[in-house]
């Protein structure tokens, strides 16, 4: 009775040892072979077995056993692995790896990037548009004017409102594209499929955000206007809140923003040269360099960071009224007086070249 028991326990070791060691060893075959990211390019022609499939992953070092590919595909019920172009890597696991081929992500070799930079105005992003697809500029700038397609994204978009539809906005959708790096499936793609991506991305952005802005009833539509002209006054971002603070400071204080470059985008300037004195006291929905115009531009001016909105949603708390940048150096300074102000950018003067 004795030995039945040891015996017995023995092979329950034994069992036990085995489990733990195809667990281990499933687990290990299931890994990527290396961390390398490097891409390789794999064809998978059309009526190629799973068996011939594992042995082309192999070579190209993207699995470790052949066999075990075969009956990892048979454990899991796959049966639908689709021919094609791939890009896979090394650093993928096993799971990944079936799954693309199952899915059937095919390398679109048509596909497209476009990167959209901070800061650029609607007019710059219509250029980058027809410079890397089959659209024209004049396609980007009619998308805005057709009142359906603005009406379908202020029902599909918390954040954007009929406040985009003010007849004095020059491009409804200023301010609203989040620049970033985009990938399209070939030059046809368009533009509404553009601005799609774009948008789904800026209401990522502004997700965490909602809940404050719903709250303290902030208007969206100001706090990218806001966002749009912190962006291009000032280059560090660390600067931004304060710009802001001025911004509102001066509001609260009945005094215009006195914004350079929202006078430059009243006259639709994008352009880096001086302006002359009647360019600055041109009259537009968007000149806040004039006296007269007090509050802020009738809409955004700019693709804006994330920096940016940031500092648009939680500025600083501060009694600054003015603010002057090196543009060498990109240092911004802060003034509660004119008159310290004035000094600073009397100082500044042949640095800045007269701005």
């Amino acid at each position: 009775m004795k030995t039945f028991r040891k015996v017995s326990l023995i092979a329950c070791f034994i069992i036990l040892f085995l489990v733990v060691t195809m667990i281990i060893l499933y687990h290990s075959l299931i890994s990527p072979v290396s961390k390398s990211n490097e891409e390789k390019e794999v064809v998978i022609a059309s009526g190629t077995s799973s068996m011939e499939i594992g042995k082309i992953l192999k070579e190209n070092n993207l699995i470790k056993n052949k066999d075990f590919f075969v009956f990892y595909l048979k454990l899991n019920k796959v049966n639908d692995l689709k021919a094609g172009k791939y890009k896979l890597k090394e650093n993928m696991s096993l799971k990944e790896i079936v799954k693309v081929i199952r899915d059937g992500n095919i390398l679109n070799e048509e596909e497209i990037t476009i990167t959209f930079k901070e800061g650029i105005n609607y007019r710059e992003i219509a250029k980058v548009i027809e410079n890397n697809t089959n659209n024209k500029e004049e396609d980007v700038l009619n998308q805005v004017k057709d009142t359906k397609y603005l009406d379908s994204l202020i029902e599909d978009y918390w954040f954007i409102t009929d406040d985009i539809k003010n007849k004095d906005i020059y491009y409804p959708l200023e301010g609203y594209l989040f620049p970033d790096t985009y990938k399209y499936k070939n030059k046809d793609v368009t533009v509404s499929e553009i601005f799609k991506k774009m948008l789904d991305q800026m209401e990522i952005v502004l997700e965490p955000y909602k809940e404050l802005i719903e709250r303290d009833k902030k208007n969206v539509h100001e706090l990218l206007t806001l966002a749009s002209i912190a962006e291009k006054e000032v280059s560090l971002a660390k600067d931004r809140s304060k710009v802001v603070s001025v911004f509102l400071n001066r509001i609260d204080k009945g005094i215009s923003l006195g914004s350079d470059i929202t006078a430059r985008y009243g006259i639709k300037l994008d352009d880096s040269r001086p302006m002359t004195t009647a360019e600055y006291n041109d009259s537009n929905p968007y000149n806040t360099r004039r006296t007269d115009f007090i509050g802020l531009p009738a809409g955004p001016i700019a693709t804006i960071s994330k920096d940016s909105l940031e500092a648009a949603i939680k500025p600083d708390k501060t009694n600054y009224l003015y603010f002057i940048s090196n543009i060498q150096t990109k240092e911004t300074f802060f003034f509660e007086k004119s008159s310290e102000f004035e000094a600073k950018k009397k100082e500044l003067a042949s640095v800045n070249g007269g701005y």
